[in-house]
């Protein structure tokens, strides 16, 4: 009886039920967020989320040329969408699971004020924004500037970051007096200057999940999903500044 006891023990231990990780392509402007929800996932499940923190282009490229990831959050919609088109994620498992805000923010009091004025007046030497061909917080900054019919006599102006995180970086550095940032990155960031981009002066910046075909078959790359969709999740969502739906 005790041999027995043992072996549905080691059996027990090492069923699926037992905690895993799954790999986590994330867009670098919800880095904060993602750990904070990983770190609530582990508590909750045992399952480990082994984060990656990157521009959403590049992480496609790589999943796209076999990088082991087995849940994409991009920070968009176009990537998951090809994802599944292409059949690189698992048809159905894509969600909006934030939507971001964009914020063109200086550590300078009173440099950014009203509706960007600013950027009309031009009283600073240089604009960072992430790169659009890779960033789509890049690529909302673009529509923004030429919403405001100022994009053309900015561009000698603009310092492009690989991702949002360095064009956030460009600013705390002082390598930039002003740039667009995500709204995530500023909470409990005190002093300085900011404005908040309207939502109708560029496409809305639905971020999407998708969970790959690498993850088709990992019980912790579905729980992931399962729990990104969960109250837990949402709650940490909204408390660092994005929406949801």
């Amino acid at each position: 009886m005790t041999r027995l006891i043992a072996v549905l023990i080691v059996l027990f231990a090492a069923s699926p039920a037992a905690a895993a990780e799954t790999r986590v392509a994330v867009a670098a402007n919800f880095a904060e967020p993602a750990k904070a929800i990983a770190a609530r996932f582990k508590a909750r499940t045992g399952h480990d989320a082994i984060l990656s923190f990157g521009s959403s282009g590049q992480f496609y490229a790589q999943i796209a040329n076999g990088a082991p990831y087995e849940v994409f959050l991009s920070a968009d919609r176009e990537r998951p969408e090809k994802a599944e088109a292409e059949g690189l994620g698992v048809a159905g498992s894509r969600f909006t699971y934030a939507i971001g805000r964009l914020v063109l923010y200086s550590k300078t009091p009173g440099l950014v004020y009203g509706r960007a004025a600013v950027l009309s007046q031009g009283r600073f030497q240089k604009l960072a924004i992430a790169d659009p061909r890779t960033a789509p917080y890049g690529v909302a900054a673009v529509e923004t500037m030429k919403k405001l019919r100022v994009y053309d006599a900015l561009q000698p102006r603009l310092v492009q970051g690989t991702s949002i995180t360095q064009a956030y970086q460009f600013v705390e550095t002082g390598a930039a007096e002003v740039g667009f940032v995500a709204a995530s990155q500023l909470i409990g960031v005190k002093g300085g200057s900011r404005w908040v981009v309207p939502a109708s002066d560029h496409t809305p910046i639905d971020q999407q999940a998708v969970l790959l075909k690498t993850g088709a078959n990992s019980a912790a790359a579905r729980a992931f999903i399962r729990f990104l969709k969960g109250p837990e999740a949402r709650a940490i969502i909204q408390r660092y500044g994005y929406e949801v739906r």
